[in-house]
């Protein structure tokens, strides 16, 4: 029932952007919406800065976007690994952040607020790596002729899981010489192809998403959805074409871009910096980070909110 009231919306949509005018006045400030010439600039310093975003063109010439330079209809990155399915992540409250209705201000506990779900994750893993460096090293250990030491249990390492799951790529280790029986799972690493397209009808950028098992195999929509959000998952996710390329793809849905950015902005504005429009991708790929929290895009730590 779902997909078929996001089919019938991207359709509207399509519909909606045909007659919509090009934003030719600048309001990311006010609003947290681009121009299309915003949205080149911004592509630019994204690209000048994490090489592995590129421009591409339309596949074909009727899918060119007039407003848009022809070499500069979308940016794309490959081979973004995700390594955990969303399941997988542990959650704990105390990494969660909300955004709440009020612009730039956060709070605990919102219903209608914007929930990043794991906003303090690296700066835990950050503080935990502190505290292991400064650990005292462990002491020698005695001379023993008893080679029968316990070996290291993989699942106090969260590498290994024994619960049947039907999509999850597995491969058995090889013993590495005679008499050695070490053998166990290892998760194969999901990749993504990631797009950053141009909106037209929300004046925004949009994330489209295309999925690939370890033998860049394309994913199903039901196993892309295992590394999405289940808050997000076929509502602020859906499955629609993509304007450049003859593909059908996941991707973000825009409806509430500009809002957020707009408040994304504002909390910057708060440390006391300005943020140029060059700027908006990195912040809108924080953004969106908090709906993909699996798959390791987000290099914009220079981007603190």
């Amino acid at each position: 029932m779902q997909n078929l009231v996001n089919n019938l919306k991207s359709a509207a949509l399509q519909i909606g952007e045909t007659f919509t005018p090009v934003l030719r006045e600048s309001k990311f400030r006010e609003t947290g919406v681009l121009t299309p010439e915003e949205y080149v600039a911004a592509g630019d310093h994204l690209v000048h800065h994490c090489p592995t975003w590129k421009w591409a063109g339309a596949s074909d010439p009727s899918k060119i976007r007039t407003f848009l330079p022809i070499d500069k209809q979308f940016l794309i990155t490959r081979n973004v690994p995700c390594h955990k399915r969303c399941k997988q992540m542990e959650y704990d409250e105390k990494l969660e952040k909300i955004i709440n209705e009020e612009d730039g201000e956060y709070q605990t506990s919102d219903e209608t607020g914007w929930v990043d779900t794991h906003h303090y994750e690296k700066e835990h893993e950050k503080n935990e790596e502190k505290e292991q460096s400064t650990a005292p090293p462990p002491a020698a250990p005695e001379d023993s002729d008893d080679d029968d030491e316990e070996p290291l249990d993989l699942d106090e390492l969260g590498l290994d899981d024994d619960e049947e799951d039907p999509n999850r790529f597995v491969v058995e280790k090889k013993p590495l010489a005679a008499g050695n029986d070490n053998s166990g799972e290892v998760e194969k690493v999901r990749t993504y192809d990631l797009h950053i397209c141009y909106d037209k009808y929300y004046q925004v950028p949009r994330l489209f998403l295309m999925g690939y098992d370890e033998n860049r195999r394309p994913l199903t929509v039901e196993q892309t959805y295992e590394d999405f959000s289940a808050d997000h998952s076929n509502k602020t996710i859906t499955v629609e074409a993509h304007p450049s390329v003859d593909l059908t793809m996941p991707t973000v849905h825009p409806c509430k871009h500009a809002e957020m950015m707009k408040r994304l902005i504002n909390q910057y504005a708060e440390s006391g910096k300005v943020l140029g429009v060059h700027e908006y991708l990195f912040l809108f790929l924080k953004f969106v980070q908090a709906v993909i929290p699996t798959i390791e895009y987000d290099y914009t730590r220079a981007i603190k909110l």
